[in-house]
């Protein structure tokens, strides 16, 4: 007989969140779903609402949060450079009052509490795989530190609440996560190149294309997030959760192209300021703690994910908009020259 709890999740119409969701409702578990529309959609959770166990509600994490729930998964925040760059003082507060909204609720209903951090708290990094005993070499002033210093603020304030209040919390260092509804304009690698792949268009890559990347396709990541949460109390983490194959840039762009048949070629821009050279993860730990590892090869959800794209371009759903100095635009139109993460 399952325990079923009632669980928040903030940014729970993004493209994880609403994964996660689906998962916690299929587990039995009541799920109030909490997002501000910046990037998530409610189309993301739409097959979800007519769920009696399924609650949505439209609220941005940066002002407090009067709800009474049983456990927190904290996942709002842009993850993209081309939306977390276009309101950086935004996203920075995201973060940081996010963090402190969440853990203050956590703290008042004794909930246990999950934050979704990032491999970008590691920077450009000198160590390789990166494990989480490495601190990291990160640009504190630059175009990407509003998300990178400010999840590394967020992971500071889960550990000293969990120090100083003894708040039960879980934080999971997310590498590159890719599946179906991501955005087309999210200005991530892989949606950047299938897009482009499937309209036959240029390839873009920034930088040569020697650059590595890991990618770790969302089903693996919602199991490793609950193996997380179900975890031990004291496997409170930071735990590396993404798979460890590594690829270059170059070698996703010439997978894509040929999964999807298309006549594009390959063009190559300027490397974006503080792009990583190299992004693998060490997941010892979680596999030792959680006994999770991932287990969906590259090819395999890459097929699954030019699948979405195919139905989502041929029936004509408009790009997602952002905003910036009060008029939204599309994402591709504010940053068109943002580092593929």
């Amino acid at each position: 007989m399952i325990n079923s709890k009632r669980i928040l999740v903030t940014g729970g119409a993004g493209f994880v969140g609403s994964f996660l969701c689906e998962a916690l409702l299929k587990a039995g578990h009541e799920v109030l779903c909490l997002d501000n529309y910046f990037t998530g959609s409610r189309a993301n959770v739409a097959h979800l609402l007519d769920d009696p166990r399924f609650e949505l509600m439209r609220h941005d994490v940066t002002f407090p949060i009067y709800v009474e729930v049983d456990e927190i998964y904290n996942l709002a925040c842009p993850a993209s450079p081309a939306h977390y760059q276009v309101d950086p003082v935004q996203t920075t507060k995201t973060s940081v009052h996010g963090a402190i909204n969440v853990l203050g609720l956590a703290k008042r209903l004794k909930a246990k509490v999950f934050q979704a951090s990032t491999s970008e708290v590691y920077g450009d990094p000198s160590v390789h795989p990166q494990p989480e005993g490495y601190w990291g070499n990160v640009n504190p002033i630059g175009p990407r530190s509003c998300y990178d210093e400010g999840k590394r603020c967020a992971e500071t304030l889960f550990f000293d609440y969990h120090r100083q209040y003894g708040v039960n919390i879980r934080v999971a260092r997310i590498f590159n996560t890719y599946g179906p509804r991501m955005s087309p304009n999210d200005g991530r690698v892989v949606s950047n190149f299938i897009v482009q792949a499937l309209r036959n268009e240029p390839v873009t890559i920034y930088g040569d294309g020697s650059q590595t990347r890991s990618f770790c396709y969302v089903d693996d990541l919602v199991a490793g997030i609950r193996a997380l949460m179900d975890a031990p109390d004291e496997v409170a983490g930071p735990v590396n959760l993404g798979n460890p194959g590594e690829f270059t840039v170059k070698e996703l762009a010439e997978l894509v192209i040929g999964l999807t048949g298309s006549r594009s070629r390959i063009v190559y821009h300027p490397l974006p300021q503080d792009d990583p050279q190299q992004r693998r993860p060490d997941i010892g730990r979680a596999t030792s703690q959680l006994g999770w590892a991932p287990t969906i090869p590259l090819r395999t959800g890459l097929e699954r994910t030019i699948a979405y794209f195919e139905n989502r371009l041929r029936g004509g759903i408009a790009a997602p908009l952002v905003v910036t100095g009060g008029v939204r635009e599309p994402a591709e139109a504010v940053l068109a020259g943002s580092a593929a993460r």
